[in-house]
């Protein structure tokens, strides 16, 4: 039996619904009475940027908003690309844009990470980008908002996927170092976010030994020290003595692990850090020995909590694994649709 779904707001109550004024087209969300995109895919006039990673950050916008992590690390990664102008928003600050207030909330995905609040005709959308809801030492932990309509991720929206305790998964690699003290343990690694939450990790468990870097991953490592996050002592591999790495903890890019690079490491025993390690004919296909389960997006029971937390009674479903969210949400009474944006990738793409 398919539950009713919840009836629109009454033509009386004053307030306008988002799908009045939020536009899907080619470039992204368009927000049309503050005449901004939200994480737009192709270069535009006015952004607002969740995050920092790739697929939401792209060059050759004309102005850009975000939070200063953000910023900072799209000046890294994008240099001139960034942005011809940058206006950073700290979170909980508010500011009007055309005839839209806009705040930034912590999405808790990777450093300057943040959910969009838009509010307009007496309704409020909240955009989450990419989020999850583990703790993680590296950046400001995510914070519900209720709202009108919540706009979510859903890289991991399938019950199969729930990310195990990741101070477990870093356990595994603890014990193999000791299983395994002549071999180099070499991780595979994405350059933001998940490279210094891995490294918190491994300090949170007690590992104080230096920590070898291939050399993509420092620059962004020392963008998140002068943020003010703390990762140890640190040292390149490239330049390291092969009989320096055995026994220690290499982290490198997926696909340095499969190059020429890897040849300097001591009989490494390969791992990778992913939420995809759940399935392990990806494992089997990246020839992971020692897969670690360790994400930086919300598995199915952090989706589901989040719309608890949020009370929103509309949720459309950006990318990832969207129907079952949307049935999942349908079956709750919640109105949800699908909004199959095109140019975001999943985890580890």
């Amino acid at each position: 039996m398919i539950p009713p779904r919840l009836p629109p707001d009454p033509p009386n109550s004053g307030r306008l619904h988002p799908d009045r004024w939020i536009r899907i087209l080619p470039e992204g969300v368009y927000v049309e009475p503050g005449g901004f995109y939200v994480d737009p895919v192709r270069p535009v006039e006015r952004a607002v940027i969740t995050h920092g990673h790739s697929d939401h950050a792209r060059p050759g916008h004309d102005k850009v908003l975000a939070t200063p992590g953000t910023l900072a690390i799209m000046r890294e990664r994008l240099g001139e690309g960034a942005g011809a102008g940058r206006q950073p928003l700290a979170y909980g600050e508010t500011i009007r844009i055309g005839d839209v207030t806009v705040r930034l909330v912590p999405a808790g995905h990777v450093l300057g990470s943040a959910q969009v609040v838009i509010e307009h005709g007496g309704s409020r959308i909240v955009l989450s980008g990419d989020y999850k809801r583990t703790h993680d030492r590296t950046c400001a932990p995510f914070e519900p908002v209720p709202c009108d309509v919540f706009v979510t991720e859903a890289t991991f929206g399938l019950p199969v996927f729930r990310h195990p305790p990741d101070l477990g998964e870093i356990a595994k690699l603890l014990h193999s170092l000791r299983v395994f003290p002549e071999r180099s343990h070499v991780v595979g690694v994405y350059a933001l976010g998940k490279c210094q939450r891995l490294i918190t990790l491994l300090r949170a468990a007690g590992y104080d030994r230096p920590v070898y870097l291939h050399g993509a991953l420092m620059p962004i490592c020392d963008l998140y020290r002068a943020q003010g996050v703390e990762l140890g002592e640190l040292r390149p591999a490239t330049v390291a003595a092969k009989e320096d790495l055995k026994g220690a903890v290499v982290l490198a890019p997926p696909s340095a692990i499969a190059d020429r690079w890897a040849r300097r490491l001591a009989d490494p025993v390969t791992a990778m850090a992913s939420g995809w390690m759940r399935v392990r004919q990806r494992a089997r296909q990246r020839g992971v020995e020692l897969p670690l389960v360790i994400s930086d997006h919300a598995d199915w029971d952090e989706l589901v909590q989040t719309l608890d937390d949020v009370g929103a009674p509309e949720v459309w479903v950006t990318h990832g694994r969207e129907e079952a969210l949307v049935h999942h949400a349908t079956g709750r009474g919640i109105r949800a649709r699908a909004l199959a944006l095109v140019g975001f990738e999943e985890e580890g793409a």
